[in-house]
């Protein structure tokens, strides 16, 4: 592929401008047309809470927002690109391109590093504010719409989570962890009231999750202003099962790019399996090749002749290619998942996939 700097200087930033704002444009439109559907959804589920405030489901809608940007970050570029092209075409200036001897490859470049850079910036910024974000909206969910708040965390000290009681939470510690059968070590739990204040303490040897309770051997039970209490079993009642704790520690909304290494890293030391966490981390390093591949694709089906009539028709394929991508990635990441292909190929399958096909496309139908 010729170098970008082979382009007149002038033209390639008219090119990358022209881009760079139909990028923007096209994520201020669709983001806003989100934000709204996502406020009238969160004021519905707020309806029933007369102590929720318009500003508390405002607050919700934006936290919420980078994530979904996100989601659909592939869409915006595919979606800007289709428009750049389109207007370029309308107004011949592709023609003129073409005439001067500029080609097709040069003249998808500068866009082309505009995607790329900002497949960079999302990954390096929005993610980890969004992950910052998202973990704020978590919260406040659980707080002001009656959702349950269960909490885990997983440090190099050990386990901890945090799960709802019937007279308010519970705090519990675990400094080794066996995954297979669910056995905790060393157990602290920490009681409290809806009020935060404190009421017992339990230690214990060991405890395995049974449906239904965590059953802790050998506890020491500890109450304020009372003797200590053994018992052989206890059963603290709980709700979680053992793939609600991997899902809460594993979420990828609430991990940022930067600190997703060390967790994973953490997770794999205490037994856990951060197949989730890695597959997550690789389709965020391919964001930026997945986005140039969306301009490619663009280009394969708006860059055509208006004379011949099928400009319509190409752009409609463009949009279906989008989804299609967005159903293959996550098609792709369920099984890598599962366990059922490398994490490599899970991750990276779409954005080469689609890299290869935009060439393909160009290749056959540019003389480029």
């Amino acid at each position: 592929m010729i170098s970008a700097f082979s382009l007149p200087p002038t033209l390639f930033r008219y090119l990358a401008k022209s881009y760079l704002g139909n990028l923007l444009f096209m994520a201020a439109i669709l983001l806003g047309t989100i934000f709204m559907f996502d406020l009238v959804e969160l004021l519905r589920r707020a309806a029933k809470r007369e102590d929720v405030s318009f500003m508390t489901v405002a607050e919700m809608g934006l936290l919420k927002l980078p994530e979904m940007a996100l989601m659909i970050a592939p869409f915006i570029v595919l979606f800007s690109a289709l428009f750049t092209f389109w207007q370029l075409t309308r107004r011949q200036e592709v023609v003129v391109l073409r005439s001067s001897g500029i080609s097709i490859w040069q003249f998808l470049s500068p866009i082309i590093l505009v995607a790329m850079a900002a497949g960079i910036f999302m990954v390096t910024v929005i993610n980890p504010v969004s992950a910052l974000f998202y973990s704020r909206y978590t919260v406040l969910e659980a707080t002001h719409l009656n959702q349950q708040l269960d909490m885990v965390a997983v440090f190099d000290e050990g386990l901890w989570l945090r799960q709802d009681t019937n007279e308010g939470y519970a705090i519990l510690h675990a400094a080794k962890i066996d995954v297979p059968d669910w056995r905790l070590k060393n157990v602290m739990v920490l009681f409290f009231d809806e009020k935060d204040n404190f009421s017992q303490r339990i230690d214990a040897a060991e405890s395995l999750l049974k449906p239904g309770n965590w059953q802790l051997k050998n506890a020491v039970i500890n109450r304020p202003g009372l003797p200590s209490e053994q018992k052989s079993l206890f059963d603290l009642p709980t709700g979680l099962t053992p793939r609600d704790i991997e899902d809460s520690f594993s979420s990828p909304q609430t991990m940022g790019f930067w600190s997703l290494p060390s967790y994973i890293g953490t997770l794999e030391s205490t037994g856990f399996d951060s197949t989730r966490l890695r597959i997550h981390f690789q389709s965020l390093l391919s964001q930026p090749l997945l986005y140039a591949a969306m301009v490619l694709l663009a280009a394969s089906v708006a860059l055509r002749p208006q004379r011949q009539g099928y400009t319509f028709a190409f752009i409609t394929v463009g949009i279906i290619v989008g989804f299609a991508v967005f159903f293959m990635s996550s098609f792709l990441q369920a099984l890598g998942a599962s366990h059922q292909i490398p994490v490599f190929l899970s991750a990276w399958s779409t954005a080469m996939l689609c890299l290869l096909l935009g060439i393909a496309a160009l290749l056959t139908l540019e003389d480029g």
